[in-house]
């Protein structure tokens, strides 16, 4: 069969469970070779299931991993993460967003617009018309409550002066209340998120028996280590190490012909979060 996106992993698994060996053809190669018998790059469902009967009768397949166990949970896990923090990092850019338009002065009080103590009092204030409102004691204030550690008056002070001093939007001020409230909401839906997911992938990887040798190499930590075998799965189903490397798009490729010697480059065709 050709892999289109998900919708063959569910009758691969079937026929695995039940004895089968799927094979799977790469659907580029179908893309490249659909025009060899006729001239003509047409796409139908007549023509394609004999382009990919060609490749396998050449034997240009291979036999696709489908992970099992402790294996399959790291890799659903890891996904999830993956997901998790591009949504965080979506919403955490529509924040930045919000902040350039209504409250740009925000930056200069917060390097970072994540900053715990500055969204603490979104939460409540989410413009600096409230701010100011509020005063450097009711600011003050709401991060004692909090108990919060490495805010006081003298920050409390410089984001109410920023407040007084906005050169950001004064119109639709309803609409951007409640967008930075609902940006708030998210922020801290996919971070509660992301850190449940960190902790299931970090009990998983304690089931993985070569993890400990690998987190002894020199710079590798387990977040590393956890993407590395949510794509590799089992590592010891490889005979030679060229094979993760080829998984993960670094195979080399060479470009040359007779007395021309072209640039070594890697290949760049694999797991894209292997090399992330």
């Amino acid at each position: 069969m050709e892999p289109t996106g998900h919708y063959w992993w569910e009758i691969g698994k079937f026929l695995q469970d039940n004895g089968f060996r799927p094979m799977l053809v790469n659907p580029h190669h179908v893309k490249k070779s659909k025009e060899l018998d006729d001239n003509n790059p047409s796409k139908n469902d007549r023509k394609d299931p004999k382009v990919i009967a060609g490749l396998i009768n050449e034997g240009r397949f291979s036999y696709p991993y489908l992970p099992e166990g402790g294996y399959a949970e790291l890799r659903s896990a890891s996904n999830l993460r993956f997901q998790a923090q591009e949504e965080l990092t979506r919403v955490m850019n529509r924040i930045a967003r919000w902040f350039s338009i209504y409250f740009p002065e925000y930056k200069d009080v917060y390097g970072k617009s994540g900053a715990k103590s500055g969204l603490m009092i979104l939460e409540r204030v989410p413009l600096p018309a409230d701010i100011k409102a509020l005063g450097v004691d009711g600011v003050n204030q709401i991060w004692r409550d909090a108990k919060l550690r490495g805010a006081g008056l003298k920050r409390a002070k410089k984001l109410v002066e920023a407040a007084e001093h906005i050169i950001g939007s004064r119109e639709g001020l309803t609409a951007a209340r409640m967008e930075i409230k609902n940006l708030m909401s998210d922020y801290q839906t996919y971070s509660q998120r992301l850190d449940e997911l960190v902790e299931l992938i970090d009990g998983l990887m304690a089931e993985i028996p070569y993890v400990d040798k690998v987190l002894q190499i020199k710079a590798v930590g387990l977040k590393t280590v956890s993407g590395f075998v949510a794509e590799v799965g089992d590592i010891r189903r490889f005979d030679n190490p060229k094979q993760i490397q080829k998984l993960a798009g670094y195979a080399l490729v060479e470009d040359s012909s007779g007395k021309h010697q072209g640039k070594t480059r890697i290949s760049k065709r694999g797991r894209k979060r292997m090399s992330q």
